[in-house]
């Protein structure tokens, strides 16, 4: 099996007397509430999704991440993982700090090694390829905090009752018992529509099995809900894939909508879980107009296969073709846009909010029937 990034997989959940031991001495320690998606980062962290880091990035590592796309010890990692906090909740000594949601709930303690300050403009323009705070991960940038702190954390366990919530160890001691050497990863935030199957059944025929790996943290107000997208995951499970070719987990990060960067950071999470193979399709991880096409697929390609380890599978836009009678993307139909299903997001929640499915070509009966129930309630976006 494919090795963890770095080649070890990270732990970094308390034992049982461990924790004990924290939580004795948490109420006296300095206090940080942490974001929603810096919550996702820790669960991310706790689990090894974010191997080989062992906490929140100090400076050598975010200087190094927002310049060159590297690690400070050179393994590639193309997205900053860090803390950040306003200047009045700075601690002023290192050591030992308690970390809590915004529920009150004790989640983790800190080990502080570093504070320093950072350049939000540069990171947004290096990184997101844009300093314009219309962009949703650069606006959450620029209302963070303007002191970044880094240390090893140590996560208090979860009783996690979603079946989904899959950890590294878990998913890759599933693809073992299943006889999996090959292993594509899906990543997406939206339901799955007829192109992303294609190209998955595509992925499919080249190696053993597909993870279906769906994003649920923190996304855009407009994004579908995950809750939602879970449900239309499973109905499209139950009805057009084989059983034994496919695992469906969740996977807890937020979104950041930086594209290219994104692509990298998404392929390297899979890598952790036991991927060998990852899905890289139009405007992976963008949005709006701030990204090219193809942007991903050409950041994959800059990066030595020896450094990134885990096999890009590059997908044109897809769609269904009257003239051909089936899926086709650029590379294999000749025919016209008037013979292609083609749908806009907007054009899309315009139809469910009436009522409407989709035509068939664009989306399957089962996932539009859940898609407009929900829509009946609360206005989503395709």
């Amino acid at each position: 099996m494919i090795a963890p990034h770095g080649g070890l997989l990270v732990d970094l959940v308390a034992s049982a007397g461990r924790e004990a031991e924290l939580r004795a001495r948490a109420g006296g320690l300095p206090r940080i509430v942490l974001t929603a998606r810096q919550l996702s980062d820790l669960d991310l962290l706790a689990i090894g999704a974010l191997s080989p880091l062992e906490g929140f990035m100090g400076e050598s590592d975010y200087t190094n991440v927002v310049a060159d796309m590297r690690l400070a010890n050179g393994l590639v990692w193309s997205i900053p993982v860090t803390l950040a906090v306003d200047r009045a909740n700075v601690p002023r000594d290192d050591g030992e700090i308690a970390l809590y949601d915004e529920a009150g709930e004790l989640r983790a303690i800190l080990n502080l090694r570093e504070r320093f300050a950072y350049d939000k403009t540069r990171e947004a323009r290096e990184v997101y390829g844009t300093e314009d705070g219309a962009h949703p991960g650069v606006a959450a940038i620029y209302a963070q905090g303007d002191v970044l702190l880094g240390g090893p954390v140590t996560v208090f366990r979860s009783i996690e009752t979603d079946p989904y919530r899959l950890t590294p160890a878990q998913t890759r001691a599933e693809f073992a018992a299943r006889g999996w050497r090959t292993i594509v990863g899906f990543q997406t935030r939206n339901p799955v529509h007829r192109a992303h199957e294609y190209i998955q059944k595509c992925a499919l025929e080249l190696v053993d099995g597909l993870l279906l790996h769906p994003l649920v943290g923190e996304t855009k107000a407009d994004d579908i809900p995950a809750d939602v997208r879970m449900q239309c995951y499973r109905v499209l499970l139950d009805h057009y894939y084989p059983a034994d070719r496919v695992l469906l987990a969740a996977m807890p990060a937020s979104m950041r909508y930086a594209g290219p960067r994104e692509a990298v950071f998404h392929a390297l999470i899979r890598k952790n879980y036991g991927c060998t193979h990852f899905i890289v399709g139009r405007d992976h991880a963008g949005v709006g107009t701030y990204y090219g096409t193809y942007d991903a697929q050409k950041l994959m390609d800059s990066i030595a296969p020896a450094d990134l380890e885990i096999i890009p599978l590059k997908f044109e836009n897809s769609f269904y073709c009257h003239s051909c009678a089936g899926m086709a993307s650029e590379k294999t139909c000749p025919h016209g846009a008037d013979a292609r299903v083609s749908l806009s997001g907007s054009a899309v929640r315009t139809m469910l909010l009436a009522g409407e499915s989709p035509p068939p070509e664009f989306s399957r009966p089962e996932v539009a029937r859940i898609l407009i129930e929900a829509a009946r309630g609360t206005a989503v976006s395709a």
